[in-house]
């Protein structure tokens, strides 16, 4: 079995290619290295069945494979806004050349959509059938709506030409490996913790997420993608709840740090409510 993993030195990406080269597979990770980090694949660089190819999803890719998991996009607000057009063509431009690649070789190509794409939900918990509510003009949109129109490019596909698509929401997830200047709750905060600096939540702290352990998530992705009679979209993540204010009290209670916490007003669009 001949694997592509786009976004394959990523935080989720990494683990995913840990996994399937233990399966036996033999993996392609491709990755700009915009937010994916060499060190992520450095134990599987000797590997015989691991390949790192440096290439930006935004253009063209020419490989024979059978298997592709489209993981490539930045994740957290603090990339995904460095570059909000870069974002939506990763997106967007990527599902497409990867979609055509699925085409021409008739791979099964399994698309790591986002939570995201439910924007602030007006519905609680969020189920599948749930449209979202999404500005499509606002900060976070360049990532939440480029989302969006990739899993209309893997439904539109799979109607019209019959590729075999798998498409799966990913909700907060965390774990080894998460970049400590990425600007995710769970890493902002432990880092602030070990540093003793003040921990900062934006609002209240009474929004709730769930959070899914990385592991967790590999397995759902992997089982999606061997599912023979549903392509999705399908929600993964923690069915359990956290308030950020919770979590930063546990931060604080794990590391026994001196960090006080300090509040600032929350971004535009910040969802109150999120859990599959």
């Amino acid at each position: 079995m001949r694997v592509l993993v786009t976004g394959g030195a990523g935080f989720l990406g990494s683990h995913l290619c840990d996994r399937l080269v233990a399966q036996g597979a033999e993996v392609l990770c491709l990755d700009n290295f915009f937010t994916g980090s060499k060190r992520n694949i450095s134990h599987l660089m000797d590997h015989k069945n691991f390949e790192v190819i440096r290439h930006d999803l935004v253009q063209p890719l020419f490989l024979e494979v059978d298997q592709i998991y489209n993981l490539a996009c930045p994740a957290s607000p603090v990339y995904y806004q460095y570059n909000p057009v870069k974002t939506v063509k990763t997106s967007v431009m990527g599902a497409i050349n990867m979609l055509g690649l699925a085409k021409r070789v008739k791979a099964r190509i399994l698309q790591a959509s986002t939570s995201e794409i439910y924007g602030n939900p007006q519905e609680h918990p969020q189920k599948e059938s749930y449209w979202g509510h999404v500005n499509p003009i606002g900060l976070r949109s360049c990532y939440d709506e480029g989302k969006r129109v990739a899993e209309t490019l893997m439904m539109d596909y799979h109607r019209q030409n019959q590729v075999d698509v798998r498409i799966v929401r990913i909700f907060n997830t965390y774990g080894p490996r998460m970049a400590i200047s990425d600007g995710r709750v769970v890493s902002n905060f432990i880092v602030q913790a070990l540093r003793n600096d003040p921990m900062t939540i934006y609002g209240d702290g009474s929004q709730t997420r769930s959070f899914c352990y990385v592991s967790d998530l590999v397995d759902g992705c992997l089982k999606m993608m061997h599912r023979e009679d549903f392509i999705g979209p399908v929600n993964l993540g923690n069915p359990c709840e956290f308030s950020i204010k919770g979590l930063a009290e546990l931060v604080l209670k794990i590391t026994q740090s001196q960090s006080e916490i300090v509040y600032k007003p929350l971004p535009q669009d910040d969802p109150v409510q999120r859990r599959p």
